[in-house]
Formats: C-alpha cells, sequence, structure tokens
C-alpha cells in the first residue's frame, strides 16, 4: 500500500476528515465536538484528531488508498440491494448473501483503518462480536 502512485500527501480535508470518522463507526463531530455527543468518547476523538492533523505524509497516502477502497466498497453494497429480487435468471443465480458479504467486507476495511489510527471502532461499528448488554 505504502508504494502506492497517484495518491496526494497533502493534509486531509475536512470532508476526509468527516469520512475518516464515519468509516470508523463514529458519531459526527459536529463544529463544537462537546456539543454532539464526542465528549463520550474524548480520548478516541482526542487520538483521531492528532493523528489526521499530524500525520506523516505516507500515512497520509495510506489512509487515502483506504477511503477510496471504503468509497468503492460502500457504492457496490448499495448498488448490490438491486438484485434482491432475483434468485435465478438463466443460468445466472444470483449470491442469496451478497449484500451480507459486501456488508462484512466492507466493515471489515472499517476496522482496518480504525486500527490503522490506533482506536476502538466506533459504537456505529462495534468491535465484530457478540456483545451482551446488562
Amino acid at each position: 500500500m505504502s508504494g502506492s502512485v497517484g495518491l496526494s500527501t497533502a493534509s486531509f480535508t475536512d470532508a476526509e476528515k468527516a469520512d475518516v470518522r464515519r468509516f470508523c463507526g463514529y458519531p459526527a463531530y459536529g463544529a463544537d465536538g462537546a456539543n454532539s455527543g464526542v465528549f463520550v468518547f474524548f480520548d478516541r476523538y482526542r487520538t483521531m484528531e492528532y493523528r489526521l492533523n499530524n500525520s506523516r505524509p505516507e500515512e497520509r497516502q495510506v489512509i487515502r488508498l483506504q477511503l477510496a477502497t471504503l468509497y468503492a466498497q460502500e457504492a457496490a453494497l448499495w448498488v448490490s440491494s438491486d438484485n434482491l429480487d432475483t434468485d435465478q435468471a438463466a443460468v445466472w443465480k444470483h449470491n442469496k448473501n451478497e449484500v451480507r458479504d459486501r456488508t462484512g467486507l466492507f466493515n471489515q476495511t472499517r476496522r482496518d483503518l480504525a486500527r490503522f489510527f490506533g482506536i476502538p471502532p466506533g459504537p456505529a461499528l462495534g468491535d465484530g462480536g457478540l456483545r451482551f448488554v446488562v
């Protein structure tokens, strides 16, 4: 990944930062983090924001490659639901698990991005395991 060519190494845009937060499973940061419920995850946000704002050029390149992969996976996930009504057509047979499989791959890539930042996945993503709430 780090040998990729053509990806910008400039500082992240606000839109890229918002997508990193979203893909890592964290709620919107808002204009004032304290007003958007971010305070619950302050240490994680602080770590993420520090790394977004102080990453090295080669790290930004890796993150942008992960973002490009996530954009493509997200788009493929949304259009995969276009075929949910087809079980079999001619010799082609629809993968009944396509949405589940794509969602799993998408979420795994999101977790990989969070791990690269050194933070646990956010509440919208979870850790991928079973949770019991008591």
